[in-house]
């Protein structure tokens, strides 16, 4: 394995570390706003999830293992699923008859993709800890 092919894995694992930290981010973002029942529009909040791609080299098509550059965040997108409803007459957002529209996030569902990002974090961290050690290595037999 050449140094060049190294420092792509450091890069490729790098845009992953920080692709998953975003993703983390809108999860939590996710997680904190699951009981707003009023945003700026006056509607209960919508949950938002990433859309990641590849990066690839220059003509748009990978070409093998060196055509790939890494991933990255293209788009923050809502869900445009149903506001789920609950009877609570007493709220300030109630609609006439009693019901509450609340933000379409499911803890559940959140949960699992904070571990999943997690679990994709730590996979690149470990490829960072690898490309370490190897520099290492090469730095003191080169002494």
């Amino acid at each position: 394995m050449a140094f060049e092919d190294l420092f792509r894995a450091a890069n490729i694992s790098a845009s992953g570390l920080a692709a998953e930290r975003m993703r983390m981010e809108v999860v939590a973002n996710n997680i904190a706003n699951a009981h707003s029942t009023r945003g700026p529009d006056g509607n209960p909040y919508r949950r938002q999830h990433l859309v990641f791609a590849s990066m690839v080299n220059g003509s748009g098509a990978p070409t093998g293992a060196s055509g790939l550059h890494g991933v990255q965040v293209v788009e923050k997108l809502e869900d445009p699923g149903e506001f789920p409803r609950i009877y609570q007459p007493g709220h300030p957002d109630a609609d006439g008859e009693g019901f509450l529209a609340m933000p379409n996030v499911f803890l559940p569902m959140e949960m699992v993709d904070l571990m999943t990002a997690n679990r994709a974090y730590e996979a690149n961290v470990k490829v960072m800890q690898m490309f370490r050690e190897q520099m290492e290595q090469t730095l003191s037999i080169l002494r």
